[in-house]
């Protein structure tokens, strides 16, 4: 009787120091740590840690890391989104799934590669970007290829009334790779747009 209620007493101490120890890690790892890191990135990156929020005039106009829908012939256009009923949604981010057989997919492309170039009026030729007639994964990609971008670049300069030679350049100007030196260059679609209406 005395060694049942020994083991018992133990058995509660064992389980008191669990939950103290859960308590304390809790406290470390869910409350201190999150607010150090949080205070330190706000310090030492606040634009980044903040959203890379992007504001005109005082206005909040979106943020660099996510894709919107630019639809004006005056503008650069972004890829394809799949996230949400009319792509764009930062809640609904996700792409379509399709794999690159799916007959729905490649009508899809297809159609999207005609669009392109039927609103830039390029020739049936030239090739199109795949970026540029598929979705991302996350369906919020705010970048697309310089290539892309250059291909757009005779409508833009028609509806603004600028030359295409310096929208070629800015551009140029404006791709970048990742870190400097990953991947193919990149513009974004966004800060480009921005650019483009500081244009005088």
């Amino acid at each position: 009787m005395v060694f049942k209620r020994e083991k018992i007493i133990k058995m509660i101490k064992t389980v008191v120091r669990s939950l103290l120890l859960l308590i304390i890690l809790i406290i470390i790892t869910g409350l201190i740590y999150p607010l150090v890191i949080t205070g330190i990135s706000r310090i030492a990156f606040h634009y980044k840690s903040t959203g890379s929020l992007i504001y005109t005039d005082g206005k909040l106009i979106g943020s660099e890391l996510i894709g919107q829908d630019f639809k004006g012939p005056e503008y650069f256009h972004p890829r394809p989104s799949a996230a949400g009923q009319e792509g764009y949604d930062s809640m609904r981010s996700q792409g379509s799934n399709y794999a690159a057989s799916n007959e729905e997919f490649l009508t899809m492309v297809s159609d999207r590669a005609d669009e392109f170039r039927k609103e830039n009026q390029i020739d049936a030729d030239i090739a199109i970007p795949a970026d540029i007639v598929t979705a991302s994964g996350s369906g919020l990609d705010p970048h697309i290829s310089v290539e892309s971008a250059l291909l757009q670049v005779s409508r833009i300069a028609r509806a603004r009334n600028i030359s295409p030679e310096s929208l070629h350049l800015l551009v140029i100007e404006n791709g970048r790779r990742q870190y400097g030196f990953i991947g193919e260059p990149v513009v974004n679609v966004l800060k480009l747009n921005l650019l483009l209406d500081n244009i005088k």
